[in-house]
C-alpha cells in the first residue's frame, strides 16, 4: 500500500496554476487549526490537542471562541468557550476509545458576524469496519439485473458538437439506451488523430442535473484517452433552463431519487443507475478506436461511488480512481454512536427501517469495494461533511485489490485541479 499524507493549510478548491491566493480566498478573516500530530491521526486512547488561531488581516485577534466536540457527523458530546490570548489557544479534544473521528467545531462572533470553522482528527481509522452486512445472494442479484438490462441492445444517438471540438479532439453528444426503459446522456471526447486508445467512464456527482461543463476535463482527450462524461437521469444537456426546471420538479427533492423505492431492492431507483454504468461501458468497449485492453473509471462523490461500483461489477475495468465516495456504509447511523455515509439517512427521520437497511446492503459501496480486483486510487479529506472520512476509511479498509491513497486532511468536499490532473496521470501510467 502506498499512502500519501498531505498537510495543506494553504490550499483551496479552484486555485489556478498561475496564481497563489491566501486561504481562504479573499477573506479578511482566517482560522488556523493545527493538530499536535502532523498527519492529524492518533491511536485510540491518545489525546488530541489543537492549536487554534483566529486572524483578521493576518493579525491574531483576542476574541472569544465557542467550541463543540463531537464524533464525525454526530451531535456534540462536549462544549466550551475560551478567550484567545495573543490570538491563540490550545484546545484539548480528548480521545476516542474506539476507532473513528472527532470534530472540533469553532465559532467566533466579530463585528456583528459569526465566523465558523472545524477540524477533524482520526483515531486508529485503519481499524474502522463497516456496519453494512454482505448478503449471500449479492452476486446473483447483480448478475440477474445485468442480464436483464442486456436483453435490450445498446442503441446510441450520436451528434458531433462542433463548439466543443478542437483541432486536437472531437466531442460528441450521446444518448445511450441502457435498458428497456432508461437512457443516459453523455459527452464523448476523443483524440482526432486515428488510432487505438484507452477508454474512461466518468459517472456524475449527486443531484438532479445534467452535464454543464463538458470542456472541464478535456486534458484526458489531449493525453490520448477516449472519455465519456455521463449523467444518470436521462436529462438532455441541450435542453433549455425552462425545460430542465419543468422536468426536475418531477423529482421530490434535489437528492430525493436516492430514497426512491428504497423499501424494495428490485424497485430502488439506483438499480438502473448501476446497470446503466455497465451499459455505458458496453458502448465504450464497442468503439472501433478502443485499444481493446484498457478500461478506466473515474469520479468523485456519487461519481466516486459509481466508479467503485462499476469496477466491482465489470471485470473489464483495469483501474479505478475515486474521490471521497458517497453511498458508503449508509446504514451506519442505525447503530447508536456510529457515523453513516451520504445521503445521511438517519434514525431521527425514520429512514433506516429494517426494509431499507436490507435494500441498502445490495447497493452500498462497501459491498462492491470488497469485490474489486483492479488497482484503485482513492482520495479523501478529513474535514468533509458530505462524504465523511469515517466512511471513506471504511471503504479503503475493505478493498483487498492493489490500492493507493491520497489523503488531504484539510479538504472539505472538494479536490484541487492539480489532484484531478494527477489522477489522470496515474491512469496514464497504468495503460498496458
Amino acid at each position: 500500500m502506498k499512502q500519501i499524507s498531505i498537510f495543506l493549510l494553504c490550499m483551496m478548491c479552484g486555485w489556478l496554476n498561475t496564481s497563489a491566493e491566501n486561504y481562504p480566498y479573499r477573506s479578511d478573516y482566517l482560522w488556523l487549526t493545527v493538530p499536535d500530530h502532523a498527519d492529524w491521526l492518533y491511536k485510540t486512547g491518545e489525546k488530541a490537542r489543537v492549536e487554534v488561531t483566529f486572524c483578521k488581516y493576518g493579525i491574531p485577534q483576542e476574541v472569544e471562541v465557542s467550541y463543540e466536540i463531537g464524533q464525525d457527523m454526530l451531535p456534540a458530546s462536549a462544549s466550551g468557550k475560551v478567550m484567545l490570548k495573543n490570538g491563540r489557544t490550545v484546545i484539548d479534544m480528548g480521545t476516542m476509545k474506539k476507532p473513528g473521528f472527532l470534530d472540533l467545531r469553532l465559532k467566533a462572533a466579530v463585528d456583528g458576524k459569526t465566523y465558523e470553522h472545524h477540524v477533524k482528527v482520526g483515531f486508529s481509522p485503519e481499524q474502522l469496519k463497516p456496519y453494512t452486512k454482505d448478503p449471500a445472494d449479492f452476486d446473483a442479484f447483480w448478475k440477474q439485473n445485468l442480464e436483464e438490462a442486456r436483453k435490450t441492445p445498446v442503441s446510441v444517438d450520436c451528434k458531433k458538437v462542433e463548439k466543443y471540438s478542437t483541432d486536437g479532439f472531437d466531442c460528441y453528444l450521446l444518448k445511450i439506451r441502457t435498458d428497456s426503459r432508461h437512457s443516459i446522456y453523455g459527452y464523448l471526447t476523443k483524440p482526432k488523430q486515428a488510432g487505438k486508445y484507452p477508454v474512461v467512464l466518468c459517472p456524475p456527482g449527486a443531484g438532479i442535473k445534467t452535464i454543464k461543463e463538458p470542456m472541464r476535463n478535456t486534458y484526458y482527450a489531449k493525453n490520448g484517452f477516449i472519455r465519456l462524461e455521463m449523467e444518470i437521469h436521462g436529462l438532455n444537456p441541450e435542453m433549455t433552463e425552462e425545460q430542465f426546471k419543468e422536468i426536475s420538479t418531477a423529482f421530490s427533492a434535489e437528492n430525493g431519487y436516492v430514497e426512491n423505492g428504497l423499501d424494495n431492492r428490485d424497485n430502488y431507483y439506483m438499480k438502473h443507475v448501476y446497470t446503466g454504468c455497465i451499459r455505458a461501458l458496453d458502448y465504450l468497449c464497442s468503439l472501433p478506436d478502443w485499444d481493446g485492453k484498457n478500461v478506466f473509471v473515474q469520479g468523485g462523490s456519487q461519481g466516486g461511488a459509481l466508479s467503485l461500483i462499476t469496477a466491482a461489477l465489470d471485470k473489464r475495468v483495469t483501474a479505478c480512481v475515486a474521490n471521497h465516495p458517497a453511498l458508503s456504509d449508509v446504514a451506519g447511523y442505525a447503530e447508536q454512536g456510529r457515523t453513516g455515509g451520504w445521503p445521511h439517512l438517519i434514525r431521527e427521520n425514520q429512514m433506516l427501517t429494517p426494509e431499507k437497511i436490507k435494500t441498502l446492503q445490495y447497493y452500498d459501496v462497501v459491498n462492491f469495494a470488497r469485490r474489486i480486483q483492479c488497482p484503485v486510487y482513492l482520495t479523501w479529506g478529513y474535514n468533509d461533511n458530505t462524504c465523511p472520512p469515517t466512511t471513506s476509511y471504511i471503504v479503503w479498509n475493505v478493498i483487498t485489490a492493489p490500492k493507493e491513497s491520497l489523503i488531504t486532511p484539510i479538504n472539505e468536499h472538494w479536490t484541487t485541479n492539480d489532484t484531478n490532473y494527477g489522477q489522470m496521470l496515474w491512469l496514464k501510467e497504468r495503460i498496458k
